[in-house]
């Protein structure tokens, strides 16, 4: 059973970082900076199973208008199990007074936004100052 928390304690900082290099992602994901974003996030929350964080969802919003939704992670031993879907459904009823919900999935992954509802944007733009991700995210990349 995946219980939901809302916060996460400083001794936590290395559940976090195991969830992301679970799933490949190594850069710059240390325990400064995975406190600095959740602490910069306005909106979070943690599945927690046997008292370990296995996953979790984040997003920055003004409360009113707009709001991204970053960071829906699952621990590669705990993915295709439905955790994702409980994350991402309860960021999406904590930004329910919200007018706009963006995200940018990682590659691969947008038929499973479709499936909650997500529609790719007529007008979303981007900068990206790293040019691996800009070759990844950016329709047309010129460096």
């Amino acid at each position: 059973m995946v219980l939901l928390k809302y916060d996460v304690e400083e001794n936590e900082l290395t559940m976090l970082k195991e969830v992301y290099q679970s799933v490949g992602w190594m850069m710059k994901h240390d325990e400064r900076i995975i406190k600095k974003v959740f602490n910069a996030s306005t909106h979070q929350v943690f599945a927690v199973k046997d008292h370990k964080i296995i996953g979790f969802a984040r997003a920055l919003s003004d409360g009113v208008f707009n709001a991204a939704i970053y960071d829906v992670v699952v621990h590669k031993n705990y993915q295709r199990s439905g955790i994702a879907k409980i994350l991402l459904e309860d960021i999406i009823d904590q930004l329910e007074d919200v007018s706009c919900i963006q995200l940018i999935a990682t590659t691969g992954n947008e038929p499973f936004y479709e499936k909650i509802g997500f529609k790719k944007l007529k007008t979303g733009m981007a900068i990206y100052k790293n040019p691996q991700l800009a070759e990844e995210y950016l329709e047309s990349h010129n460096p």
